[in-house]
């Protein structure tokens, strides 16, 4: 089969790989239908997280099982299914508290010796505790399958932030990050209840979809200048609640700089140079509090999945670019230059 590889920064191939197979009878194979490139595949694109020359890519997938070991009850050949970005066992006490990501059996796509979501088929371990079954009638319509992939990762990450942070129906919420991560923050926001939304980015296309997902503002302004102006949106005491999806030490200080006093902080940025942005002095003083981490939207699969299929909530529209497999390095191309916000991937 043909499948994606990252030799080295800036060198994505998509290339002949060896057919996946079952190889524990709890795994199922996956024929992909649809995939796309995460914000966070871009810091091993750069360099800034390392791989190994060979090693797969990719971990947002909606695919038809095509095999089943003997130990899988819950599919069957035949069966469409979304997969979250990590894979876990579904019966350790990790899985029973909701925290899939820290599954000791567990593990990401696109790990040494694993399949990754950027290609034409994929092995998955433990399929009973990691895939979620969605209807057979969304493979045919293009808009609900686009919809539906966003449950992987970016629309079940915006709303583990958005649990984080705490947003509560009436609340005002900031989000600092306008990718598709923060952008599905802000429809989390919006679902739980919140009042006021205020986004945070300087790209017009992405604030538009931000008001269309749901927030009431936009600072275009970045640092000291974003503080202010949020500051000056909320009559100078800041947000309840302040989403964080970027990861860096200037997004973090400004996370920190429009809570309110009491305040909570939702972080899923995944974390590159900001550890020196979070002073614990100025959040010990204001009272703020900080939860996040790696989402596990394989909890968040089932309560969101009824929305998207009502139509109730729309993510489909972060995905704004759509290629085929062989154009996948132009994909990363134009997400790293910032010319695409996500790409969407069709084998």
């Amino acid at each position: 089969m043909r499948a994606t590889v990252i030799h080295a920064p800036h060198d994505i191939r998509v290339q002949e790989v060896p057919d996946p197979t079952i190889q524990q009878p709890t795994d199922v194979v996956l024929r992909v239908l649809r995939a796309c490139i995460c914000g966070s595949d871009l810091w091993a694109y750069r360099g800034e997280a390392a791989r190994q020359p060979g090693q797969r890519i990719g971990h947002e997938f909606i695919g038809i099982v095509e095999e089943a070991g003997p130990e899988v009850s819950g599919f069957a050949r035949g069966d469409l299914v979304v997969a979250p970005f990590v894979w876990s066992d579904g019966t350790c006490e990790y899985c029973a508290e909701g925290l899939t990501t820290s599954c000791p059996q567990g593990g990401f796509w696109g790990s040494v010796g694993s399949d990754g979501g950027q290609g034409e088929a994929v092995r998955v371990p433990f399929a009973d505790g990691t895939l979620v079954k969605l209807p057979a009638a969304a493979a045919s319509d293009d808009r609900l399958l686009t919809a539906l992939l966003a449950l992987s990762d970016v629309l079940g990450t915006g709303h583990h932030a958005a649990i984080g942070a705490g947003v509560k129906p009436g609340s005002t919420v900031a989000v600092v990050g306008d990718g598709a991560v923060g952008l599905c923050g802000v429809m989390a926001a919006k679902r739980l209840g919140a009042e006021r939304i205020i986004a945070l980015g300087r790209h017009q296309v992405r604030t538009d979809i931000a008001r269309t997902f749901g927030a009431t503002d936009v600072v275009a302004e970045r640092g000291e200048a974003a503080v202010a102006a949020v500051r000056e949106l909320t009559g100078g005491a800041g947000a309840h609640a302040v989403i964080e999806a970027v990861g860096t030490e200037e997004s973090m200080r400004t996370a920190v700089g429009i809570t309110r006093d009491g305040g909570s902080i939702g972080y899923v940025g995944v974390p590159h140079g900001s550890g020196t942005g979070l002073d614990l002095g100025v959040m010990f003083d204001r009272n703020i509090a900080l939860r996040g981490g790696v989402a596990p939207v394989r909890t968040y699969i089932p309560e969101l999945l009824p929305d998207v299929l009502a139509g109730t909530i729309d993510p489909s529209p972060v995905f704004d670019l759509t290629i085929g497999l062989d154009e996948v390095p132009v994909g990363y191309k134009a997400m790293d230059q910032r010319t695409a916000l996500k790409v969407l991937i069709k084998p």
